[in-house]
C-alpha cells in the first residue's frame, strides 16, 4: 500500500497564510497514472522528433504568453522575488525552445568506423521517468529535466515538493495545453513516503532527483536496488574565490547577489567566500555593509531585495546552523536572527573565523548566510575550496591567466566559472561531483542521460 499521508498545503511564506489544501492521491489514482504513463510511452516513443519539437515550442509559447500568471504562483507559493519568478519562467521558455531546436541534432545517430559493413550508435528513449523535484526553482528544475526527456521520447512523472502543489499542477497543465497526449507528462500530488514504491514499480524505468543529500541517497539507493538509472543533483557549498587582480567592484556586487539570490536558497549559491589577504579587509567591510542594508520585505514589491525563506522549517534549520556555528567559535558580523514579523524572514548574515567542525563550514546552509575566509594565495584558496564533501560549482575572480588555469583545473567541482557567477545554461551540462551528486542535466549530456545508447553492428 502507498502511504498517502496528510493534506498537501500551499502556504504564502511572506505572510504565513494558508493558500490552498490538496488531498494526496490514493492508491487507485496512483496506479491509474502509472498505467497511463506506461500506455502513453508505447505511443509517444514513435512520434517524430519534429512532432516533439512542435509540442515543446507550443509549451514555450504558453510560458512566454502567461509568464505573469505563472510567476505570481511561484512568488505566492515559495516566496521568490516576483522579478526573479518572471525570469525563471522566461528561462523555462528558452529551455523548451533550445531543445526544440537542437534535440534532433543531439539525438542523431553517430556512425562509427569498425570492421562491420555498417556500425553506428543510436539514442533511444527509456520509458516513464520519475522526477523528484525541489521547491526552490519550482518551474525551472522541472523544465530543465522535462524538455530534454520529452524531446528524447520519454514520458514523465513529476513528484514535486509538497509545498509547491500549485506550481506542480500548473506545469502539468502547460504540457497538456501545449498538445502533449494524455499520460506523457503527469503530476503526482503525493508525500515523500510513496516515492520508493514508485521507483520499484517496473513501469518506471529511471529516476532523477534534485534535492538534499538525504533525499538523493534514499532515491539512488532504491533505484540501485532495482538496477535503474538515476541522476542526482544535490546540495552544494560553493566557493567564491576573490584574488587581488579581479575587477573588485564587479566581484563585490556579484558576491552579494550570489549569496542572496532566491534568499540564499539555491544549491549553486555562493556560500563560502575565500578572499585573498591583500583585499580581505576591504572586501569584508563593504560586503557586510551591503548585506546589512539589503531591503527585506514583500517579494511582490519591485523594490524588495530579499524575500522570505520558503517554510518555517527551513528558517529554523538555518537559524540552528548559525547558532551552532557561533557556539563553535565563529564571529558574527551582522544578522543571525529571525526577523520578527509575519512570514519566514531571516536577517542577511555574515560569519568569520568559522571553525572547521561547524555547520557553516561543513554543511550546506540554505539561506542568506555567508561564511568569509582569508587566504594567502591562489593555491591556498584551492585547498580551502576543495575542503568540503560537496563539489557542485565554484566561482573564481582573477585577471591573472595562470590563476585562471589553476582554478579551472584544480577546483573539485562539476562547474567552474571564472569572473562570473555560477548559473545553469541549457547549452552546457549541469551537475556536480562528490556528494553533490552524479549525472548531468542540460546540454547534449543531459538529453542523453535518459536514453539507451545503443550500439548497432551490421555485417
Amino acid at each position: 500500500m502507498y502511504d498517502t499521508g496528510v493534506a498537501i498545503l500551499s502556504i504564502n511564506p511572506a505572510t504565513g497564510e494558508r493558500l490552498k489544501e490538496f488531498s494526496p492521491l490514493d492508491d487507485a489514482e496512483i496506479e491509474k497514472r502509472l498505467a497511463r504513463a506506461d500506455a502513453a510511452f508505447k505511443e509517444y516513443r514513435h512520434t517524430s522528433l519534429s512532432e516533439r519539437a512542435e509540442l515543446l515550442e507550443a509549451a514555450s509559447e504558453l510560458l512566454f504568453q502567461e509568464k505573469q500568471k505563472f510567476a505570481e504562483i511561484i512568488t505566492l507559493e515559495m516566496g521568490k522575488l516576483f522579478r526573479d519568478s518572471l525570469a525563471e519562467i522566461e528561462k523555462c521558455a528558452r529551455g523548451c525552445r533550445y531543445y526544440a531546436e537542437n534535440g534532433a541534432r543531439f539525438l542523431e545517430a553517430e556512425p562509427a568506423q569498425t570492421d562491420a559493413a555498417e556500425s553506428y550508435v543510436e539514442y533511444q528513449p527509456l520509458g516513464p521517468v520519475l522526477a523528484v523535484m525541489p521547491w526552490n526553482f519550482p518551474f525551472w528544475q522541472v523544465f530543465r529535466f522535462a524538455a530534454p526527456a520529452l524531446i528524447a521520447g520519454n514520458v514523465a512523472l513529476l513528484k514535486h515538493a509538497s509545498n509547491v502543489p500549485q506550481c506542480a499542477l500548473a506545469i502539468e497543465d502547460i504540457f497538456c495545453r501545449a498538445g502533449f497526449k494524455e499520460g506523457v507528462f503527469q503530476t503526482l500530488l503525493i508525500e515523500p513516503d510513496p516515492v520508493e514504491k514508485l521507483i520499484t514499480d517496473p513501469r518506471v524505468k529511471a529516476v532523477t532527483v534534485t534535492g538534499s543529500e538525504k533525499a538523493g541517497a534514499a532515491v539512488a539507493s532504491a533505484a540501485a536496488r532495482e538496477i535503474k538509472k538515476s541522476v542526482l543533483e544535490l546540495g552544494g557549498s560553493d566557493a567564491f574565490i576573490l584574488m587581488p587582480s579581479a575587477d573588485f567592484e564587479l566581484a563585490l556586487n556579484t558576491a552579494v547577489k550570489a549569496r542572496t539570490i532566491n534568499t540564499g536558497q539555491s544549491c549553486i549559491a555562493a556560500k563560502r567566500f575565500i578572499i585573498a589577504d591583500k583585499i580581505y579587509e576591504q572586501f569584508l567591510q563593504q560586503f557586510v555593509d551591503r548585506m546589512r542594508t539589503l531591503k527585506i520585505g514583500d517579494p511582490m514589491d519591485p523594490d524588495t531585495e530579499l524575500g522570505p525563506l520558503a517554510t518555517e522549517h527551513i528558517l529554523q534549520g538555518v537559524h540552528n546552523q548559525v547558532q551552532k556555528t557561533i557556539a563553535a567559535g565563529a564571529k558574527l558580523l551582522t544578522g543571525g536572527n529571525r526577523i520578527q514579523s509575519p512570514g519566514f524572514f531571516y536577517e542577511p548574515t555574515v560569519l568569520v573565523d568559522v571553525p572547521k567542525d561547524s555547520p557553516a563550514y561543513r554543511e550546506e546552509v540554505f539561506g542568506p548566510v555567508a561564511a568569509v575566509f582569508r587566504v594567502g594565495d591562489a593555491h591556498a584558496a584551492v585547498e580551502l575550496a576543495n575542503d568540503t564533501t560537496f563539489g557542485l560549482g565554484s566561482s573564481a575572480w582573477t585577471q591573472d591567466r595562470e590563476e585562471q588555469k589553476l582554478f579551472a583545473s584544480a577546483l573539485d567541482a562539476g562547474m567552474v566559472f571564472i569572473n562570473a557567477m555560477v548559473a545553469s545554461d541549457p547549452r552546457l551540462p549541469f551537475g556536480g561531483v562528490k556528494r553533490s551528486g552524479f549525472g548531468r542535466e542540460l546540454g547534449a549530456a543531459g538529453i542523453r542521460e535518459f536514453t539507451n545508447t545503443k550500439t548497432i553492428w551490421i555485417s
